[in-house]
């Protein structure tokens, strides 16, 4: 059987006269609540906006225009993947990483020569990657 939940706001003000709002001539009107619509809400309703709409104020960034910004992965990442085993060896022994919509990035170390295929690389990954004997193909 449906039960019916009884509203507590409302049923804590039965039996007093005034429900809250001081004297009787207090409730009346528009003039009672503040402005309208979010008027008022830098002044008298700030609480009220800050806790029921914490970003209504402030700006939002412009969206961009550009495809999705391209993942990015650092020299120390393929390393690790190599020593986890998660990237294959290929016929001529070097490690074989494939990074589809990937830029690769030269911040770290390269202890196995690896063979990456990537969107793109930054000067210092090329370098790493050459000198630790591996292959940097873009595309």
């Amino acid at each position: 059987m449906a039960t019916r939940t009884r509203n507590k706001g409302r049923h804590r003000y039965h039996g007093t006269r005034h429900w809250g709002r001081g004297n009787i001539k207090h409730g009346r009107g528009k003039g009672s609540q503040g402005g309208a619509g979010f008027g008022g809400s830098h002044k008298q309703k700030r609480i009220y906006m800050i806790v029921h709409h914490p970003d209504h104020f402030g700006r939002e960034p412009m969206a961009s225009l550009r495809k999705e910004r391209m993942k990015t992965v650092n020299i120390w990442e393929l390393n690790m993947m190599a020593l986890e085993g998660k990237l294959k060896k290929g016929g001529d022994g070097k490690f074989v990483a494939e990074m589809p919509d990937c830029k690769v990035l030269g911040a770290g170390k390269l202890s196995f020569p690896i063979a990456v295929r990537a969107d793109s690389f930054s000067k210092c990954a090329v370098e790493k990657i050459k000198e630790a004997g591996g292959e940097a193909k873009a595309g």
